[in-house]
């Protein structure tokens, strides 16, 4: 059957590569260097022995310069395998970035790879890029105990980068965790789903079916809506000719006829309009002194009809 063919069986693993496979060795000699931080000089000191041994059993070369600050890896006449030197590059790179020995060492083997994820540059404020890099953390290293747990790989949160290092499969659910917390998405949504994926992968019938109705879909809630401000600016429609000039006192004094009355007629006519609104004023005023002397309206009496 052509389908059993394309499926990979449980549990196979390709076979190592051995001497035997390149007997002639390497042509070229080939070397990776990595800079440390200064915090990690005394803990690369210490275990560095154990560095060089794990390393010369793949027969590649390990210096380390302290002057310097620097890690360098290189090959030698003895190296058969061309891919090694590259493990032994991820291996310092690891080493640098606060990822203990014990881990990894891990890198080494031919089915552990690593993944380091730069979250620095992906958020402009500091205090947001914090703020979601603990979210990834979680209370007391919980959540990411639960992405560990769920993807099988070693993940190693170290100020502007994210080291990850365990099987391929897990390491692409890291980093997609990894970017959707820095563009905001929290990762529990992720993590269900995970676990979802998890449950399903173990019955056989579904391997082949597509598992889009089993995974939860989470619409995004924007709370935090702009204020509308009180006032709005329309735009008037677009005219090529200039507005109107407004009227000055003079021209409104000539159309209502003022202009042409003597100076005595005009403070007449100021002293009854001033008259006038104190008038106004008063009436109001006398209307809500008056407002508290009216009385309310009483309910009507509805009387009850005694049964005989």
């Amino acid at each position: 059957d052509e389908s059993e063919l394309l499926t990979v069986p449980d549990g196979w693993k390709e076979p190592a590569f051995t001497r035997e496979d390149n007997p002639k060795g390497l042509l070229e000699e080939s070397s990776f260097a990595t800079l440390f931080p200064k915090y990690r000089e005394a803990y690369l000191k210490e275990s560095w022995p154990l560095v060089q041994k794990a390393l010369s059993e793949h027969y590649i070369n390990a210096t380390l310069d302290l002057i310097e600050g620097s890690m360098t890896v290189t090959t030698t006449k003895k190296t058969f395998d061309p891919y090694a030197i590259i493990r032994a590059r991820d291996l310092i790179k690891l080493l640098a970035r606060s990822v203990p020995f014990e881990q990894a060492v891990r890198i080494l083997q031919d089915d552990v790879a690593c993944d380091i994820i730069k979250i620095g540059s992906l958020v402009r404020k500091k205090e947001t890029f914090i703020k979601r890099r603990g979210r990834l953390l979680g209370p007391k290293g919980s959540t990411l105990k639960a992405l560990e747990l769920l993807t099988n790989c070693y993940i190693m949160v170290q100020g502007n980068t994210v080291s990850a290092l365990g099987p391929f499969s897990g390491l692409k659910e890291v980093r997609k965790v990894v970017l959707d917390t820095m563009k905001n998405i929290h990762p529990i949504y992720n993590i269900k789903t995970l676990m979802i994926k998890r449950e399903l992968s173990k019955d056989p019938e579904l391997r082949t079916q597509s598992w889009e109705r089993f995974l939860p879909k989470f619409k995004r809630k924007n709370l935090n809506k702009r204020k509308e401000p009180k006032k709005k600016n329309t735009k008037k429609e677009y005219t090529p000719f200039p507005p109107a000039q407004p009227e000055s006192q003079i021209d409104k004094e000539l159309a209502s006829g003022e202009y042409f009355l003597k100076e005595r007629q005009k403070k007449q006519k100021r002293v009854q309009e001033i008259k006038a609104k104190q008038a106004d004023a008063l009436k109001k005023r006398q209307e809500e002194r008056n407002k508290a002397f009216i009385p309310p309206k009483e309910k009507p009496v509805v009387k009850t009809q005694k049964g005989n």
